[in-house]
């Protein structure tokens, strides 16, 4: 094992979730209330904010969104990956479970809740754009909030690390032609040059400078590094608030018309946070794999990288589109009902461990 591995095992048992992590949910709502108060307050100002576009990409949210996620970006060790093999069973459920069922399932509850059952409930104009949100929410695996969710269950933080890596490269090159594939089964038609362009902008170029920032850093201690890390920690959330605020002070207006649309948007995201959980948790089992290695592959195959998915929702529909609205409420219950998971796999830790062998 290597020396930052680790420096990431140790770490991986650390402090607990910080304010902003725990109360999530409150910030999003309250960030709902403001961005929707501004907008209706100083219209003019957010028009002006949406204007202020180079090839369709919205300059001041493409800052935050780096903002957001090149922070999270360089706690990432892709030099992990050789740890893969220390865990090839946990790590195939990971894989299972994160880029064979849940984009698909998601997809499938989309077309059920969103196409059929919820229709008449939600703005028709609006459907195909809610089914890309939610899809762009599934395509991704979460990223940073999956070490919060690893260590409050005392997840095994190498697995966690190395499962974070892998997913991460495998997103470079799988997140564009699965967001595409999806699509076009559900009639969606998205241009590949602007997918691309999404996936150049908040994925590749981020990962790049993130692994620079980090070399960096590391080669002036660890010490130094961890310093870093603290000071810039909030940053993610804080860019992330920022760009719910503007992308509320767009959608006041629908929300306003129509309150219930967030409720029906909720339903199939929670019911693919459980399935995916359920099925990584016991196919973990299945295989024989640790209760602490388990705990982590289910987590990470229930949450989202839900900073890419409002970025790339942002980028390919607009402010004002339904596919923006559908990540963010993503974002929205994320916090509640991963804490749920925890709960769950935590208290289940007897029956997890019964007839195993050690």
């Amino acid at each position: 094992m290597s020396i930052q591995c680790e420096v990431a095992v140790k770490a991986g048992a650390g402090a607990p979730m910080s304010v902003f992590e725990r109360y999530l949910t409150v910030w999003v709502f309250l960030c709902i209330v403001a961005g929707i108060t501004l907008g209706q307050i100083a219209p003019a100002i957010f028009q002006a904010i949406g204007h202020m576009e180079i090839a369709q990409v919205n300059l001041p949210v493409g800052l935050l969104i780096w903002v957001m996620i090149i922070p999270m970006l360089v706690k990432v060790d892709f030099g992990a990956l050789h740890e893969v093999k220390q865990h090839v069973r946990g790590i195939g459920v990971t894989l299972f479970v994160n880029w064979l069922v849940k984009p698909f399932t998601m997809a499938f509850l989309a077309w059920l809740f969103i196409r059929n059952l919820f229709a008449h409930w939600l703005p028709a104009d609006q459907i195909d754009s809610y089914i890309a949100g939610l899809i762009l929410l599934a395509a991704a695996p979460c990223t940073a909030m999956v070490f919060v969710w690893s260590r409050l269950t005392n997840g095994d933080p190498l697995f966690t690390l190395s499962q974070v890596a892998l997913n991460d490269s495998i997103m470079v090159f799988a997140f564009a032609p699965i967001v595409a594939l999806l699509l076009g089964i559900s009639s969606i038609h998205v241009p590949w040059d602007t997918l691309f362009t999404s996936v150049v902008l908040y994925i590749v170029i981020p990962v790049i400078l993130a692994q620079i920032w980090r070399k960096a850093l590391l080669g002036k201690g660890q010490g130094h590094f961890d310093e870093v890390m603290n000071k810039i920690g909030p940053w993610s959330i804080s860019a992330l608030l920022a760009t719910l605020i503007l992308l509320f002070a767009f959608q006041g207006k629908a929300i306003i018309a129509q309150p219930l649309v967030i409720a029906l948007l909720a339903v199939p995201i929670l019911i693919q946070v459980f399935f995916n959980s359920s099925l990584a948790y016991l196919l973990n089992r299945a295989v024989g794999e640790k209760h602490n290695i388990a705990c982590p592959s289910a987590l990470i195959g229930a949450s989202n990288f839900f900073e890419l998915a409002v970025a790339a929702a942002i980028s390919l529909f607009g402010f004002q589109s339904g596919a923006a609205l559908a990540t963010v409420v993503g974002v929205l219950i994320e916090v509640p009902v991963m804490l749920l998971v925890v709960k769950v796999v935590n208290s289940s830790k007897g029956w997890y461990e019964l007839n195993q062998e050690n």
